[in-house]
C-alpha cells in the first residue's frame, strides 16, 4: 500500500461526521487517525481496489476437455501415470 496523507480527528467529531468522513477518506485517499483524549485508538483507511477478476471464473480457459467423462466407460480410461 502506498503512503497516504494522514489526518487526526477526535472521536467525538468522528462520531458526529462519520458518513461524511468516510466519503472524504474514499474520495481523497487519506488515512484518518481517530483519537480519544489525544491518544490514537483507530485508523480509517480507504479500501484498495480489487482485481477485476474474482475467484469465481478466475480459472476460465485454463483447462482442456479431452472427452466425455459422464457417458464414457471407466474401463476405457488410460491408466494414471
Amino acid at each position: 500500500m502506498k503512503s497516504l496523507k494522514k489526518r487526526e480527528i477526535a472521536a467525538g467529531e468522528f462520531k458526529a461526521r462519520c458518513l461524511q468522513l468516510m466519503d472524504e477518506v474514499d474520495q481523497n485517499r487519506i488515512e484518518l487517525i481517530i483519537t480519544k483524549r489525544g491518544r490514537p485508538v483507530a485508523k480509517l483507511v480507504p479500501v484498495e481496489p480489487e482485481n477485476d477478476e474474482t475467484f469465481i471464473g478466475s480459472m476460465r480457459g485454463t483447462a482442456t476437455i479431452l472427452g466425455d467423462i459422464v457417458s464414457s466407460d471407466p474401463g476405457e480410461w488410460p491408466d494414471p501415470e
